[in-house]
Order: structure tokens, then C-alpha cells, then sequence
């Protein structure tokens, strides 16, 4: 049984991981300071033999005492809002936990002689001049725009991992993000699937930035979970890696789904694309396939389909949805 720290324990896909660990017997403990996190995703988890939570903001230097005493054999480190409305909304505290919440992630894991996993993102890509993207591709990042605070911030924890790796001998393992939905997510968060998902549930306009001509590449959380999993297992491989779907999707496809799978007699409105929006984000899967054998299972419709029956149950979709649709 090895003894896991997962950061951002209670977010969508911290809580994801925290159930897959503890079905293949591991003893976890959830780190959250409900910035973004809910407790509604891990209230089921209430009395679990092998489940401590521990609120606490990665900002602050890890505890050492309490259910955080003692070592831990693997830490998660997925402390960050993932949203542009999340991460923007106080642009420094979004760079201080990437920086702060890194340190001290990488600061535990030396002390404790674990491997680490850091959440990094396809955000680091900026809007890329390569497509599809390769870990080898170094970006196009705007140092100056409203969503550098994420893309920067997470680029600067890759590169403590990689020094911390380099001059502490720290076992830290990197993958990237490409978009991801599933159940749990947040129906306010303000990413574009979940907005589409709400919006057309309420009856509510959905909200298009640009000609809707944009692509993103839609992973199912359980596939995202999977390949974490997977590359934390692996004997030597430590990243960078792309994790994701490399089905291609525009704004308008992607609406026109939602629109489908709900039912919805919603209409379809249009807005100014917002500074700095990548028009194409599309990762390339081979190091994933080839190294870590990772396959995602679950088509979009699928995914959606899933996704949706989720939100059905959200209250917040009587309330009426959220005006924004961001990729």
C-alpha cells in the first residue's frame, strides 16, 4: 500500500485521482483549500478508512503534523485554478500557487524521498505556431496578457521540477494537460463545456467567442486519471507529457453537440474572441502511446452523454447559467 498526497484534492480532477487511488488500495490524503475545490466532491468519501482531508492553501509551507505527519510515497501536485475566470479572477494568487504551491510540493517530496507528478497544462503552448503540439514545441506565450498569470506560473513550476530534479535528485514527473471534462466539474467555472452544457440545460442562449472556428481536443477525465496513473508507475519515464484527446473539435461542433444531447432549443450567440484565446489546441499523443501505452476510451458524445446526466442533477442549472463561454 504506498501512502499518496494529492493537492487540490477536492477540484475536478484532484477528486477523480483521489477515488482511483484509493481503489487500488492506497492510503490518500487530499490537501484543498476550496479556492476552487468542493467539498461536494469527495462528501462521499466521508469515513473512509484510508481517506484523510486536510485544508490547507500550498501557498503556506506543507504541514508536518496532524494526518500530514509522516511520508508520503507519491505527491500529486494539482493545486492551481484551471479556468480563465478562476485564474484571472486574482491573476497574483494564481502565479504565487504555481510558484509557492510547487515549492513546496517539490520541498516535501525531497524530504520524503518521493516521486512527484506535477499538473502542468497545454497552456504553456500559448497560442501555438506548431499544431499539432509536441512536448518539444516551446510555445508562443503573451508574457504580458490576462492569461499569463496560468501559463507562465505553470511554466515556472516545470522548471523548479526540473531543477529540483538536477540538483536534489527529486523523482518529478511532468505532464500537460489538454483540455479535460467530466463529471464533478464546476457549473460555474466558466470552461466551455460546462458553460454549453449549463447554459443549454437552462434554456439560455450558448455563448460562442469569434467565428467559433477554434479547436480544442475534449479528454475524459477517467482517461486524463488514467494516464497520471500511468506515467507515476513507469520505471523511467519523467516527462514532459501530453495528455489528452487528439480528436479535433471547433466551438461550433462542440455546441451544436451539446445542443443535440440535451434536447435544447437554445440559440447559438456570438461574442468577441477574448485576448490572447489560442485558435488551435491539439496535442500530439505519440510519447503517451509509445511510452506509457496510454489510449483514451471515451469518445466525445460519450463523454458528453456522462457529463451531462451530472449536471442534470446540479441545482445551479434551475438557477440559470453563466454568460461565458471560455475554451
Amino acid at each position: 500500500m504506498s501512502r499518496s498526497l494529492v493537492t487540490g484534492g477536492a477540484g475536478f480532477v484532484g477528486s477523480h485521482l483521489v477515488d482511483r487511488l484509493l481503489a487500488r488500495g492506497d492510503e490518500v490524503v487530499a490537501l484543498d483549500n476550496f479556492y476552487t475545490g468542493r467539498a461536494d466532491n469527495i462528501a462521499h468519501l466521508r469515513g473512509h478508512a484510508r481517506f484523510r482531508l486536510v485544508e490547507h492553501d500550498v501557498i503556506g509551507p506543507l504541514p508536518t503534523t496532524g494526518e500530514m505527519a509522516g511520508r508520503f510515497d507519491r505527491i500529486f501536485n494539482l493545486a492551481c485554478p484551471a479556468s480563465p475566470p478562476a485564474y484571472q479572477r486574482d491573476a497574483v494568487y494564481t502565479t504565487k500557487t504555481s510558484f509557492l504551491g510547487t515549492l513546496h510540493a517539490l520541498e516535501r517530496a525531497e524530504a520524503d524521498g518521493a516521486r512527484l507528478l506535477q499538473a502542468s497544462t497545454s497552456e504553456i503552448y500559448g497560442d501555438p505556431e506548431e499544431h499539432p503540439q509536441r512536448e518539444s514545441y516551446r510555445g508562443a506565450v503573451n508574457t504580458l496578457g490576462p492569461r499569463a498569470c496560468y501559463d507562465e506560473g505553470k511554466r515556472v513550476a516545470e522548471s523548479l521540477c526540473m531543477d529540483f530534479r538536477r540538483q536534489h535528485g527529486v523523482d518529478a514527473r511532468l505532464v500537460r494537460i489538454f483540455n479535460t471534462y467530466g463529471p464533478r466539474m464546476d457549473p460555474a467555472d466558466g470552461r466551455v463545456v460546462s458553460n454549453f452544457i449549463v447554459q443549454a440545460l437552462a434554456g439560455e442562449p450558448l455563448t460562442i467567442f469569434g467565428d467559433g472556428k477554434q479547436t480544442r481536443s475534449f479528454c475524459f477525465v477517467d482517461d486524463l486519471v488514467t494516464g497520471f496513473l500511468a506515467l507515476m508507475d513507469h520505471p523511467t519515464e519523467h516527462g514532459p507529457v501530453n495528455l489528452g484527446n487528439d480528436g479535433e473539435f471547433t466551438m461550433l461542433e462542440l455546441a451544436e453537440l451539446v445542443l443535440e444531447l440535451t434536447a435544447s432549443r437554445s440559440e447559438i450567440v456570438w461574442r468577441d474572441r477574448p485576448t490572447d484565446d489560442p485558435m488551435q489546441r491539439r496535442p500530439d499523443l505519440g510519447l503517451a502511446r509509445s511510452r506509457l501505452g496510454f489510449q483514451h476510451t471515451v469518445p466525445l458524445r460519450a463523454g458528453l452523454e456522462r457529463t451531462i446526466a451530472y449536471f442534470r442533477t446540479q441545482r445551479v442549472v434551475a438557477q440559470g447559467a453563466p454568460r461565458e463561454s471560455r475554451p
